[in-house]
């Protein structure tokens, strides 16, 4: 029934040169929001949008998931229905910014001593020592690796800006010996082992919940080594803007919340209550 207007949905991302990954995502949320509401396309307002979502929120829905859904049909509304969008009856919801599950180096030994598939701790410790994001990692190729430079190209990512950052010293011995061991792959660096293709992000969040678990950690996600490699940066003391750049951020404020998680002794910062003339401001 509403096969055409996802068509019309899935050639407006394609003129907007939206990423494929972005494009199914919002025809996904779309097709669901359309069958929830079971009403002509043509039918709909902003109203029942709201509706929607106060109705996914009461289903316990998060905010940051019910953002994306404001996003999805806020899209198909302007490009595909051209409905007048309404922000104040179709507001984006407040964010809780809650701080990064980072892990000690202990932890990450842990982790890695854990995974028993070469291939997957090979990507967990590519992620920990460059900082990369989960689905960059995914989409490496063999030629990004360079072993003249010590660097890694990083492409397709979320923000489509190519960066290069670090390739550490022990994550190139573990890379070389599960090159070897896996067929010196020329293309993709981590195929998929049944399809050749790329793995997708819930694979490996299917094995890093499972190598947690047998390292006894709990709430670990991919997502948590790249926090880890930031905040352990910052701890060495290496400076803010070296590291944004090294995680391909765009705007700095993003990597200040390092600052908030990274261990404060080791940064030299001492509380002006233990001052040692004892003096206090009251």
């Amino acid at each position: 029934m509403y096969e055409k207007y996802l068509l019309q949905l899935e050639e407006a991302g394609k003129i907007r040169n939206l990423k494929e990954r972005s494009i199914n995502c919002y025809k996904n949320y779309v097709s669901y929001f359309l069958n929830y509401m079971e009403k002509h396309p043509e039918e709909l307002t902003c109203q029942d949008v709201r509706d929607f979502l106060l109705a996914k929120k009461d289903d316990g829905l998060k905010a940051t998931t019910l953002n994306l859904y404001n996003s999805a049909i806020r899209f198909f509304y302007r490009n595909v229905l051209h409905v007048l969008w309404d922000d104040i009856t179709v507001p984006r919801m407040i964010i809780e910014h809650k701080l990064p599950t980072v892990l000690s180096t202990d932890e990450i030994g842990r982790l890695l001593d854990a995974t028993d598939d070469l291939k997957y701790k090979a990507m967990f410790a590519t992620m920990y020592s460059s900082g990369m994001r989960v689905s960059e990692v995914i989409h490496l190729h063999y030629d990004d690796i360079s072993r003249t430079n010590m660097q890694i190209h990083v492409r397709d990512t979320k923000n489509r800006m190519d960066r290069y950052t670090i390739l550490s010293e022990r994550n190139l011995a573990l890379l070389t010996e599960y090159w070897f061991r896996k067929g010196r792959p020329k293309g993709i660096l981590f195929p998929n082992q049944f399809t050749g293709q790329y793995l997708t992000v819930s694979t490996l969040e299917q094995v890093i919940r499972r190598s947690a678990s047998a390292a006894g950690l709990s709430g670990v996600t991919p997502h948590c080594l790249r926090h880890s490699f930031a905040t352990h940066l910052m701890e060495q003391g290496v400076e803010q803007r070296n590291i944004q750049a090294l995680l391909g951020h765009r705007d700095p404020k993003s990597t200040e919340v390092y600052l908030h998680v990274s261990n404060k002794s080791l940064m030299g910062i001492r509380s002006p209550f233990d001052r040692k003339d004892g003096t206090a401001n009251g």
